[in-house]
């Protein structure tokens, strides 16, 4: 790697004016910039020396790799004359930049609250369909299944039940979930959840009924009555509460102590939180939660189809800014209320069909008319991913980077939607937004839904067929002069020796995990390389193997060895922990020391990441992965200790 010349590449993509500060860690260089609507992202998406970007907590980082990255970050910082930043001035910069939109605050807390749920919501969704299937009439035939063959009832039973779990006992996995989120203990989080369901309670549903009828019970708390009303099927409720258990929670750690803290934290915080839950923030937040879900369901039944097309056409849209992720909070209650009383049902659903449809339809047209053979072979998985309800790859991957075959999708599903709105389409359960959607929507409309969705498909195909045959001559003539202007970086080959088998040893006492299931995108996605993790036990690092240090960073957070038989191992302790500039670590070796395997390389202080808030997996990754045909994990979810081995490289 030219380091100058990778640093002069990053600086032209993202704008000499455009920066406010820069610091890198074991792997990035972290920049705050003023605009990132600027950068040329396809320059650094191209660029062979660069491993990719993404941008997290204000922050536009760019994956360099170990070993690189410090000396194109010195290269930028003296192509910029901006002063070398620390990692706290780069947040209290970041923090310094425009607040984000309340909306999309709030979106985003949404999303970080139920994108871990949608397993769990899919899952009964799909049952909830196999059950509506089952059961429904004038689905398949005037009777339903069950009643023209009585040997699959039993079998629907038990379906049914298995798909009302979910959402029967959503409180519990939203208390968990938002209390996650929230820095509290999730498992608090879920008790809390589990108090608010307790089969002793007027059941959420019939809340409503028993107040209007006067056959609510009550508690009588010092001469205070307060009502034993449930919280199933509420959402807003659930999350107004586990938030007041994260904070009292934090507030009893800060000022308890050892064993006092660990007996009476767990205690405090439930009992309060209860007592609230049931007196002032449980009944205030159902007012609120019931209030917006029902001038929802109003919107819609005042404006119909209308307002089934509006929404239609920026459906997708909203799915770009990743609005779209506070949809299952409305969908859920919608759904779970038509489970319980039968009536309405979920009008999102359907125009999410129409919407997925229609950009696969556009996807497929693009995958007949484009002579580029990239986009030809992605054209093809991503149309049928949308198809499947998936259409992250089909927007991002293909529509959007063309985008007239995005706009033209906008407008198919928006006249797919109106014919949902017309034929009054409804779900009854959650599942894939796409062709086999039809199992969730409501028995005797499932032809109606087909016909919309088709028509949704067929005219983005049709309408980018033929606009994109006058488009694609025009952007092969426009690439062929941007390729005849630009002089285009060409990399130095290199060559890469075989490489021996080899083990790694395991560097520390832990738990060991998948790469996968580690927190931060460029490891889990081994944009670093393949490798393992562990949560580890204990707070001494060791060497894996004989090598010799090609990385120590001053902080003690990562160290880089190169082994005698040519892996480059790259051991990273925590998420993020750059930013706690070594306070907590130790470090006992120096770049170009020989090690051998069990040697101490440094030690760090688990207490200490834990009060910073951060996470203290330790990774370990091979960073020249391509020397390899075969990286093996010898352990996975289980304990192991110092020395067993963990890793095999041929």
């Amino acid at each position: 790697m030219n380091h100058k010349q990778v640093a002069e590449r990053i600086l032209n993509a993202v704008g000499r004016d455009n920066i406010q500060g820069a610091r890198h860690c074991a792997t990035r260089l972290r920049l705050v910039l003023k605009d990132t609507g600027v950068i040329d992202q396809e320059a650094l998406d191209n660029d062979p020396d660069l491993k990719g970007t993404f941008e997290a907590a204000g922050q536009y980082q760019i994956i360099v790799g170990p070993g690189d990255v410090n000396t194109v970050y010195e290269e930028f910082i003296k192509l910029t004359g901006i002063s070398e930043a620390s990692t706290a001035d780069l947040k209290e910069i970041a923090g310094s930049q425009k607040k984000q939109n309340p909306v999309m605050a709030l979106v985003k807390l949404l999303s970080d609250i139920f994108v871990p749920l949608i397993p769990a919501l899919v899952a009964g969704g799909l049952l909830m369909a196999l059950n509506n299937a089952l059961t429904a009439e004038h689905l398949f035939a005037t009777k339903s299944l069950v009643e023209m063959f009585p040997m699959w009832k039993g079998f629907a039973d038990i379906v049914n039940t298995m798909s009302a779990a979910p959402f029967t006992f959503m409180p519990i996995l939203i208390g968990y979930s938002a209390t996650k989120r929230f820095g509290g203990n999730p498992y608090l989080g879920a008790v809390v959840g589990m108090i608010m369901v307790m089969p002793g309670l007027i059941n959420g549903y019939n809340v409503a009924e028993a107040i209007s009828n006067h056959t609510m019970t009550y508690w009588d708390i010092f001469g205070f009555k307060v009502a034993q009303a449930g919280y199933q099927g509420q959402v807003l409720p659930v999350i107004g509460v586990a938030f007041i258990l994260a904070k009292l929670e934090r507030f009893f750690h800060k000022y308890l102590n050892d064993a006092i803290d660990f007996t009476f934290t767990p205690l405090l915080s439930v009992i309060i939180t209860g007592f609230l839950t049931f007196t002032i923030v449980g009944p205030a937040l159902r007012f609120v939660s019931n209030g917006l879900t029902d001038g929802l369901v109003g919107l819609y039944n005042t404006l119909g189809a209308l307002g089934m097309l509006v929404f239609g056409g920026f459906y997708s849209a909203i799915v770009v800014t990743g609005l779209h992720q506070s949809f299952p909070a409305i969908e859920t209650m919608l759904i779970t209320n038509y489970q319980h009383s039968g009536i309405g049902g979920d009008f999102i659903f359907p125009v999410a069909a129409c919407a997925n449809m229609a950009q696969a339809g556009a996807t497929f047209a693009i995958l007949f008319v484009t002579k580029n053979i990239k986009t030809k072979a992605l054209a093809a998985p991503a149309g049928v991913s949308a198809i499947l309800g998936i259409t992250e790859p089909a927007l991002f991957g293909i529509n959007l980077k063309l985008k007239y075959p995005f706009f033209i999708a906008l407008g198919a599903s928006a006249i797919g939607s109106l014919f949902m709105g017309l034929f009054h389409v409804l779900a009854v359960s959650l599942g894939s937004a796409g062709l086999i959607g039809f199992i969730s929507i409501k028995a005797g409309y499932n032809l109606q839904f087909m016909i919309s969705i088709f028509i949704s498909f067929l005219i983005a195909f049709v309408v980018t067929s033929i606009y994109g045959r006058r488009m694609e001559a025009k952007s092969i003539t426009k690439e062929k002069n941007k390729q005849n202007a630009t002089t285009q970086y060409q990399p130095e080959k290199v060559i890469i020796d075989p490489v021996k088998s080899g083990e790694l040893l395991a560097p520390i006492n832990g738990f060991v995990i998948p790469l996968s299931d580690v927190s931060d995108p460029v490891f889990s996605k081994e944009i670093m390389g393949k490798g393992i993790a562990i949560k580890p036990k204990s707070g001494e690092l060791f060497s894996p193997a004989d090598g010799e240090i090609i990385i120590a960073y001053e902080t003690g957070h990562a160290y880089g060895i190169k082994t005698k038989n040519g892996g480059e191992v790259l051991l990273h302790i925590g998420i993020d922990t750059v930013s706690m500039n070594g306070n907590g670590f130790i470090q006992n070796v120096k770049v170009g020391q020989k090690v051998k395997a069990g040697d101490l390389l440094g030690s760090f202080d688990k207490e200490e990441i834990k009060k910073s808030g951060l996470d203290d997996t330790v990774i370990i990754v091979i960073t020249n992965s391509a020397s390899y045909n075969e990286i093996l994990p010898l352990s996975e979810n289980v304990d192991i200790k110092v020395g067993e081995k963990i890793l095999l490289l041929n």
